[in-house]
């Protein structure tokens, strides 16, 4: 269902009208904005709040990285984290840091249970081994939320109140979606009709600069918070007056590190400075 959405958002931004005129050269230097990227180390003076539980299906709806088990940090050759979907009707599936799975869970109050899990049958090698999570995920019982430095947390419990397994809410969500590119290096660019889909999930990046389409793949670093990288990017390298800004939007995107929120409706990408490449503006289709 996932690809058929990202599908039909990348084929309503092709259809969209874009702009063609020839990019306008400022003679005023180019300064740069920066904001302030906020780094979480393991020595924190800001406490663990929990979040009181007001609704669950929409605080629980989404991807949730596996970051310990029984206290113990998780390391697996594959990304283990867990989608919960209610979407359709409290289905789970994710990946045990080796193998894809897919399962159920029951949900009442502050109650939770995984059950019917299938996965794929691949052998790997990690240090935290996949069979330990799935035992794990079968001792789950309960669940608290809690936050710390604007990330949430899901811990999940065994029937002695045992914290079994922390999760940390995927934080990239935010960037799912499509986009309008509304500044390049501070450059206002938003009359280009500069179009771009984010799929942190799929990890893959498709646009239209107004004169070619790109591709791309994303890499993410769950060890940081809103870690996010574009690479492996390709054009359908047709030729056309904006064809300098089509460079400087790649090339923003190729310096991109990470990205912070704006507010609502805007993102901003950040090179490994801090400075802000990109600003980027969602886009409501219908």
């Amino acid at each position: 269902m996932r690809k058929y959405i990202v599908l039909s958002l990348l084929i309503a931004i092709l259809l969209a009208p874009a702009t063609m005129d020839a990019r306008k050269k400022k003679d005023k230097k180019y300064n740069k904005k920066t904001v302030n990227v906020e780094k979480v180390t393991a020595n924190v003076d800001q406490p663990m709040r929990e979040i009181a539980i007001t609704n669950p299906a929409q605080q629980l709806y989404g991807e949730w990285d596996i970051m310990t088990m029984r206290k113990k940090k998780v390391y697996t050759m594959e990304r283990a984290y867990l989608y919960l979907d209610f979407a359709g009707g409290n289905k789970v599936y994710g990946n045990n840091g080796c193998n894809t799975i897919n399962g159920t869970f029951q949900l009442k109050g502050n109650e939770i249970m995984f059950s019917d899990f299938i996965s794929t049958d691949r052998s790997c090698h990690n240090v935290t081994n996949e069979k330990t999570i799935m035992h794990s995920l079968a001792d789950v019982r309960r669940y608290t939320l809690t936050t710390q430095y604007n990330a949430q947390y899901l811990n999940l419990m065994n029937a002695k109140g045992n914290v079994v397994l922390v999760l940390k809410r995927h934080n990239l969500d935010a960037m799912n979606g499509a986009w309008l590119v509304k500044e390049i290096n501070s450059e206002n660019v938003s009359e280009q009709n500069m179009r771009l889909v984010i799929d942190a999930v799929e990890k893959t990046i498709h646009g239209d600069t107004g004169c070619n389409i790109i591709n791309g793949i994303i890499t993410l670093d769950h060890t940081k918070d809103m870690a996010i990288q574009f690479e492996d990017l390709h054009s359908s390298q047709y030729e056309c007056e904006a064809i300098e800004l089509e460079t400087s939007l790649l090339l923003a995107l190729e310096r991109t590190e990470s990205c912070k929120r704006i507010n609502q409706n805007e993102m901003a990408l950040l090179d490994n400075k801090g400075n802000i490449v990109l600003m980027l503006q969602r886009i409501f289709l219908r």
